[in-house]
């Protein structure tokens, strides 16, 4: 698979990433077994990604605990990023949230130690001096954030330079690219996209909005009346079905499968370093992983990006996916 350096260091990671949050099974994601999980894990390695994403967050160090235990014996071959909390940003607490998911991940360093979402109380700048002195320690190799909007990037930047800011970022999310990308690109900062797959409606799964669970409804693209939803908007449940149909027509005619398509159109996007795709069983994160090889032609990267113009207007330049009061400044 190919690889690319994260910022201006020496670490190479796999195009597409294993995100780690599915494989805690949950309320989002339905019953996950760990056998499964780690099985999942292996796979992962053996199809080519050594780029592992997870969080403290996700499922209260569950998730590290269960990459930890995947790559117990293969922890040479993996890049390790994880996330801090925005309750932890404080310097004492940013200490003891690494130090716990060291032990969560079996491991005596992480690879790339990103805040998850700014602090609205906690200086920046204790945050990023405690960052530097776990990086000195060698307890984290680089530092990256996750969330921060062009606001907070110019904040940051008088302190420091992130190598990389984890987005929200799909074919059928594309907010970023009004303002946070193009402040990204400018900066030398990658940017690795999460949700990349939307929850699963990029994989074709879904025919209408009707099949979708409420715990994957609960996005912009919804009319806020779904359960869960957090968000006061009427949605675009109608255009993102018409992308999704004009998405898969492209997919069913160069012989891909979708959700690969849409996951090689971002690795095209400038700036982007890599997408991190979840994954819950080893066959998905195989068939997954070929996208990091799928290299799409000019011309049908501007169709994609045509047949979903529709829907990024509609959302507008709120990269927030969940929320109308923006969580990004």
């Amino acid at each position: 698979m190919r690889r690319r350096r994260i910022g201006n260091t020496e670490i190479e990671v796999s195009v597409v990433a294993l995100g780690c949050w599915g494989l805690i099974g949950g309320f989002t994601w339905g019953p996950q077994a760990a056998s499964d999980s780690i099985a999942t894990i292996h796979a992962a390695l053996d199809a080519g990604i050594n780029f592992f994403d997870t969080a403290e967050g996700y499922g209260e160090g569950y998730s590290e605990e269960l990459l930890g235990r995947g790559l117990a014996a293969r922890r040479h071959e993996a890049v390790i990023a994880s996330k801090v909390s925005a309750n932890h940003l404080a310097p004492g607490a940013l200490r003891e949230a690494c130090e716990r998911s060291l032990q969560n991940l079996n491991t005596d360093y992480i690879d790339l130690y990103q805040i998850h979402w700014p602090s609205r109380t906690v200086p920046l700048a204790d945050t990023w001096r405690t960052l530097e002195d776990l990086r000195a320690e060698g307890k984290i190799r680089a530092i990256g954030v996750s969330n921060f909007g062009v606001l907070d990037l110019a904040d940051l930047k008088a302190l420091g330079r992130p190598v990389t800011d984890q987005l929200p970022y799909s074919l059928l999310g594309r907010a970023i690219e009004y303002h946070i990308l193009p402040q990204c690109t400018l900066s030398g900062i990658g940017a690795l996209c999460y949700s990349p797959l939307a929850q699963g409606l990029l994989t074709g799964k879904f025919a209408s909005a009707d099949d979708v669970a409420d715990g994957r409804a609960r996005t912009r693209h919804f009319a806020s009346a779904r359960p869960h939803a957090r968000h006061g908007e009427a949605g675009c449940e109608m255009e993102t079905f018409e992308a999704i149909a004009a998405i898969r027509d492209v997919s069913d005619r160069i012989g891909e499968p979708m959700g690969n398509v849409a996951l090689a159109w971002l690795i095209r996007q400038a700036g982007v370093t890599a997408v991190i795709a979840g994954a819950r069983s080893a066959g998905q994160v195989g068939q997954t992983a070929l996208a990091g090889d799928l290299v799409l032609s000019d011309e049908t990267v501007a169709e994609l990006a045509t047949a979903t113009s529709e829907v990024k207007r509609l959302l507008g330049t709120n990269p927030d996916l969940w929320q109308s009061d923006s969580r990004f400044r």
